[in-house]
């Protein structure tokens, strides 16, 4: 951590907390707000269910791309201006995107957004780990995660509001606002918390060089993957709403938003679970626990949807409690990732956030297309998911059976 953090940040810790974890609100943000708008803007821009479509994919792989040069920029140049220029440039994406008369104007500025957005999600948890040791940073990262999870919630319901009260411009117009806020709290309060000594020179060679460090580091992938690739088996929930609401649990649209409270309590809880265990629990045994709760009840959501029609009495606890479990392992490995090579937490926070988006964006583009129409299917998917970060984690684990005392003893 920065030796000089105690100075950096003389506020309460959670306040902190609220500040990173809206960065990292600004991504579900971007995607959910304009949901709720989809028909309203084919309609204007006399665009088809596809190219709609291309608006999210193009937002999807931009976030992608991008988010591996974020982190490791901010090695190089500090934490503060990634962030900043990130939130600018995001800001005038939405303006773009308000301000779009035909629909590739709109899947550019779409793209443009996702290359931005992941400025602040990557290099927020950077941060963390810049300012506080292991069991605080878990303590913080479980704060963010709490927070975060408000957003999936909230950001439907606002642009449905404004899309119905002042048309789907005001959508684009509102992040516009966002990014304005933003980038002010940031330019006021978020302090440089990488120390002079830590930074990496910005050379190409240098980049290069880490890349390759970590990217043919087994313990880092399988940690990226058992991190990033289980959040797909509630996230393919999400993006099959429309289907697993309207069509197997027959829910009128006004009524969706009781699914993302649901799910949205279960990852809230789960994190708070996080942050208490923190200090009292090993790692290792946390994660455990985080899997074999999403095992369990990904094996007896697919038993029950195979057994049982999807019924609304009981088909979205299921994803609650995943998600629960998700939340609870989830704080634990990511900073096991950022500690694994502490020189380069910056660029092993941007390979973990390409990782994760890009399984989001198969399961988007490819996986949710081919299962939402069937609850087992979904189910199985879901299962499927869980089983990747599993099977990663266990054969991590059973290679590198101290991994999981890099929180409690770290290297740097």
């Amino acid at each position: 951590m920065n030796p000089d953090a105690l100075h950096l940040w003389r506020a309460p810790r959670w306040a902190l907390a609220v500040l990173l974890a809206t960065l990292g609100m600004l991504g579900p943000f971007s995607i959910d707000t304009y949901i709720p708008a989809f028909a309203g803007i084919a309609s204007s821009l006399d665009a088809t269910p596809l190219q709609m479509q291309q608006t999210l994919s193009a937002y999807l792989f931009g976030f992608a791309f991008m988010s591996l040069f974020h982190g490791a920029l901010s090695d190089s140049v500090g934490r503060r201006p990634v962030v900043l220029w990130g939130l600018a440039a995001f800001t005038l994406a939405s303006m773009g995107c308000a301000l779009s008369q035909s629909i590739g104007q709109l899947v550019f500025f779409r793209a443009v957004q996702g290359l931005t957005t992941g400025a602040g999600i990557v290099v927020s948890r950077a941060v963390v780990r810049d300012m506080f040791s292991p069991a605080q940073a878990q303590k913080v990262m479980s704060q963010i995660t709490i927070f975060f999870g408000v957003a999936p919630a909230i950001a439907p319901m606002i642009g449905g509001v404004l899309f119905a009260q002042l048309g789907w411009h005001s959508v684009f117009w509102f992040l516009t606002a966002v990014g304005v806020a933003l980038w002010v709290a940031n330019y006021k309060l978020l302090p440089e918390t990488l120390h002079i000594s830590q930074r990496q020179p910005l050379k190409v060679s240098n980049l290069l060089q880490g890349y390759w460090k970590l990217g043919l580091d087994p313990r880092f992938l399988l940690l990226a993957l058992a991190s990033g690739v289980p959040f797909n088996g509630m996230f393919l929930y999400v993006l099959s709403a429309p289907v697993f609401l309207g069509e197997h649990l027959a829910l009128a649209p006004t009524q969706f938003f009781w699914f993302f409270i649901i799910v949205i309590s279960g990852i809230m809880s789960g994190a708070f679970a996080s942050g208490r265990m923190a200090g009292r629990l090993a790692p290792k045994q946390q994660i455990k626990y985080g899997f074999a709760i999403m095992l369990g009840i990904a094996l007896i959501n697919l038993l029950a949807n195979a057994l049982f029609d999807a019924h609304v009495a009981w088909a979205m606890f299921p994803v609650a409690i995943f998600a629960f479990g998700w939340a609870m392992m989830v704080p634990v490995i990511t900073l096991l990732v950022l500690d694994l090579h502490p020189d380069r937490r910056g660029m092993a926070s941007s390979l973990q956030a390409f990782i994760g988006a890009s399984a989001n964006g198969v399961v988007a583009g490819v996986i949710a297309p081919l299962v939402m129409h069937s609850a087992v299917a979904l189910a199985a998917a879901s299962l499927a998911m869980l089983s990747v970060g599993l099977f990663a984690w266990v054969g991590l684990h059973r290679r590198w059976p101290v991994i999981g005392r890099i929180i409690e003893h770290p290297v740097g």
